[in-house]
């Protein structure tokens, strides 16, 4: 039986969507799985710990249409650290759109990885309106292919699945609106406020 190391590769890992999604995996996942989260001083040792595993989750949110640095920087320290027996990689990935293919630039990014240093390459996951979707009902959809991901990663029958809202773009782009709109309301920061590329005041002394 193998052993799936869960990697929260997220920039905000404690407190991301990213943890919600690696947590419901591994209550759904049959393999025995260990949980980390990528930091910017721990790569030799998340590194030297991936030799014991015979499968990676690499979970992380979709950064202006790839992979975020985090999980870049990490890579480069896999690079640099390669186990001699490497792991099958899997990726369990979220973006703020509603389409899931908004995700596909980055899995090609982690699967070039996977290519160029040796890797073998397993299951997908890509998410749509991933912010969003589990404070709603139909979180049940995502809780459904998070549990198809891990029956492919244990049963090595690799899948490449999608879930997201159904909703049409018009009625998630209003919603999504009004969330932020009472977000920032929350916080005293008003509709024009937040329009504005203007993000903070200057507070030098």
């Amino acid at each position: 039986m193998g052993k799936i190391m869960i990697i929260n590769a997220s920039p905000r890992a404690p407190k991301s969507n990213s943890r919600q999604y690696a947590e419901l995996f591994a209550k759904n996942c049959k393999l025995e799985a260990e949980y980390f989260c990528v930091t910017k001083t721990n790569h030799p040792d998340l590194c030297h710990e991936v030799e014991r595993f015979s499968d990676i989750l690499f979970v992380f949110p979709l950064y202006a249409d790839g992979i975020p640095v985090t999980l870049l920087n990490f890579l480069k320290a896999m690079e640099a650290y390669a186990p001699k027996k490497k792991p099958v990689i899997s990726v369990l990935i979220n973006c703020g759109f509603i389409e899931p293919q908004q995700n596909n630039i980055a899995v090609k990014m982690i699967q070039l990885f996977c290519k160029k240093n040796g890797y073998p390459f397993g299951s997908i996951l890509k998410i749509g309106g991933g912010e969003a979707i589990l404070s709603t009902p139909f979180q049940v959809l995502v809780k459904a292919k998070i549990k198809k991901l891990a029956a492919s990663i244990t049963k090595e029958k690799y899948q490449t699945l999608q879930v997201t809202m159904p909703l049409t773009k018009k009625m998630y782009l209003k919603a999504s609106t009004g969330y932020w709109e009472n977000y920032g309301k929350r916080n005293g920061i008003t509709k024009e406020e937040m329009a504005t590329m203007k993000i903070e005041e200057e507070s030098s002394p």
